[in-house]
């Protein structure tokens, strides 16, 4: 019981902390990104809002692999178990990713306001071809330098395993020609039980992956390339927590 007063006070500690922080930095990070392009204070205020929310929630991370973060725009492939992985993988993989999103955030005014300034992709998943543009939409921004996050199992896994992948993301990759990296994130599905608005203290693990090349392959060896990175990130998460 107390223990779960505790989280639930620094639950909301965190909510208001980080609602403040939207109300009151988003605008300034959307003004400077919209009228002059300054898109770099916009991440750096998405990283230090980031960093501030996960220290409030009390969520740990450690990373293994970042010798195979690539130095050329890549698409970041990772599962999918929880609330928590976004936000982590967006502070440690990459300073200026963008990310392929639900469309459905655009509920949130600012938020989708801010998302699209920076260059993140909304996705209709009930809309075909819009989900097709968003797509191409994509592999233009990472033919211009960009780098992405997807999540392919296109939900979280309320089990842990590994769902079967969505072609969506790869399908950008090939049509960018740009390596996918295989991620592996674990640890972050009790942060937040099914139901529950509390937040409790988690220590995740993220192992990331060698980068599986996409020179030369066409939409043809989409279903292999999905198999192959499925496949790795299945190795990456049978290796274990790095935590002891």
């Amino acid at each position: 019981m107390i223990a779960t007063i505790v989280a639930a006070s620094r639950s909301l500690i965190t909510y208001t902390v980080i609602l403040l922080y939207i109300a009151i930095i988003g605008p300034i990070g959307l003004g400077a990104a919209v009228l002059f392009g300054a898109t770099n204070l916009l991440f750096a205020l998405g990283h230090g809002g980031i960093w501030l929310g996960l220290t409030l929630a009390g969520i740990r991370y450690r990373v293994s692999g970042r010798e195979h973060l690539p130095q050329v725009p890549a698409v970041y492939c990772s599962n999918h178990e929880s609330n928590v992985d976004p936000p982590v993988l967006f502070k440690i993989l990459h300073p200026r990713m963008r990310i392929l999103y639900k469309a459905e955030l655009h509920a949130f005014p600012l938020m989708g306001r801010i998302l699209d300034a920076g260059g993140f992709v909304p996705v209709e998943r009930g809309n075909r071809d819009r989900a097709i543009a968003a797509v191409t939409r994509g592999a233009e921004s990472i033919k211009k330098g960009n780098s992405f996050l997807i999540f392919p199992e296109g939900t979280r896994s309320r089990t842990g395993e590994l769902l079967a992948f969505k072609k969506g993301g790869l399908i950008m990759a090939i049509q960018a020609q740009a390596p996918v990296v295989p991620v592996a994130v674990r640890g972050g599905r009790d942060a937040m039980r099914k139901g529950s608005a509390i937040v409790r203290p988690v220590k995740v693990t993220v192992r990331v992956g060698a980068p599986i090349p996409t020179l030369g392959l066409t939409l043809e060896d989409r279903d292999q390339l999905i198999e192959r990175v499925r496949a790795e990130v299945q190795k990456l998460l049978d290796a274990g927590s790095l935590w002891t």
